[in-house]
């Protein structure tokens, strides 16, 4: 059975740092893209990073960029997300997502597999 598992969220002040982790099991991701979407109350999933199979290429929404940053560990089958000086418009429950395809891209359809998200809640 296919299975990413996110950690890492928690409460924090605006302007901290979290370092959130997905974890995939029952199958090898090692050759599939894989991404971070984040949904906040009351508005619909938006992407928030990607990074392709191979590591090699990363792409940001623009609202993170410089302050996010997506990576894959060494057995390939985690993937982290950085998220520093965060803001109170990034608490949201975060998902990570793997898929195939030649590169990591920001749609939801190009994702075949989802984690059950980790909450982020940011204070002002």
């Amino acid at each position: 059975q296919v299975q990413l598992v996110e950690s890492g969220g928690g409460f924090v002040r605006a302007g901290d740092s979290l370092r959130l982790s997905c974890g995939a099991s029952g199958r090898t991701f090692g050759n599939y893209n894989m991404g971070w979407f984040r949904q906040a109350p009351g508005k619909e999933r938006e992407f928030v990073a990607g990074i392709n199979w191979n590591g090699g290429s990363t792409l940001y929404a623009d609202s993170v960029k410089g302050r996010f940053t997506i990576s894959r560990g060494y057995a390939k089958n985690t993937i982290y997300l950085q998220l520093n000086n965060l803001k109170p418009e990034d608490a949201a429950v975060y998902y990570c997502a793997a898929g195939g395809g030649l590169r990591a891209g920001t749609r939801e359809d190009e994702y075949s597999y989802w984690g059950q998200g980790t909450q982020v809640t940011v204070s002002s």
